[in-house]
């Protein structure tokens, strides 16, 4: 079966994907991701369009982008995607994959969506155990840096760290090991999936707050907040 998977650059997105290539009864033939037209970076994990490139290529699968404005409305997101389905229905895609793990509403969102053009939705990593899913995340060799913190759940020292059993301990018992709650993202730089380490270099620690938004965004399904939220970033540099 044909399938794309909505990738983030982050871990998830790569165990996900790890296990649906280990899987013979998916084919793999696509990274969708979404982007910031405006910053040219990943949306949310604010990511250089020039990393993300280079994690295609060395995993080895095209990389198509979904290009967003910075903030973009539900109604605009729903538009944009719903024409991407559309084109990668034409193409013979019959399968999405998702990194998800236990956010049930997220779940039967994507799942709803993807009815409307007669595709499958697929969670690899669907209601297992975050704590078992970071420790295998380990030790199948993947590396990842934090590349976005949430302020509400973690300080400015996590962003910017290496996830390793250290970051794990350090990790507030309130923060899901996984950031599953939206706590923090990351930007995994190697692993079985690829045929290369991705070179970087750690930039600046860079802060953004944000408006809330009068409802919920689906970009990158930041959850519905009620009062300004806001996040540090880690510029990473490619080598």
């Amino acid at each position: 079966m044909k399938a794309y998977i909505n990738w983030s650059g982050g871990k998830d997105s790569s165990l996900a994907l790890y296990h649906t290539l280990n899987d013979k009864n998916y084919s793999v033939e696509k990274l969708l991701t979404n982007v910031s037209g405006e910053y040219q970076r990943i949306s949310m994990h604010g990511v250089r369009e020039e990393l993300l490139e280079q994690q295609a290529t060395a995993i080895g699968i095209p990389l198509q982008k979904l290009v967003l404005t910075d903030q973009p409305s539900m109604i605009e997101y729903e538009e944009h995607m719903m024409r991407t389905m559309n084109q990668l229905q034409q193409e013979r895609f019959t399968h999405s994959v998702f990194g998800d793990i236990f956010l049930e509403d997220l779940k039967i969102y994507r799942e709803s969506q993807l009815t409307k053009v007669g595709m499958t939705a697929v969670f690899p990593l669907w209601k297992r155990n975050t704590t078992e899913l970071i420790h295998e995340f380990i030790d199948l060799g993947f590396k990842t840096i934090v590349v976005c913190v949430n302020e509400k759940y973690l300080d400015k020292s996590f962003c910017g760290r290496i996830i390793d059993e250290d970051f794990i301990r350090d990790l507030p018992e309130n923060v899901d090991v996984c950031g599953e709650n939206g706590e923090f993202h990351t930007f995994v730089f190697d692993g079985p999936i690829f045929n290369n380490p991705i070179a970087f270099a750690k930039g600046e620690i860079i802060y953004r707050k944000y408006a809330a938004p009068k409802q919920q965004s689906d970009n990158c399904f930041q959850p519905a907040v009620v009062e300004d939220y806001g996040f540090y970033f880690c510029d990473l540099l490619p080598q």
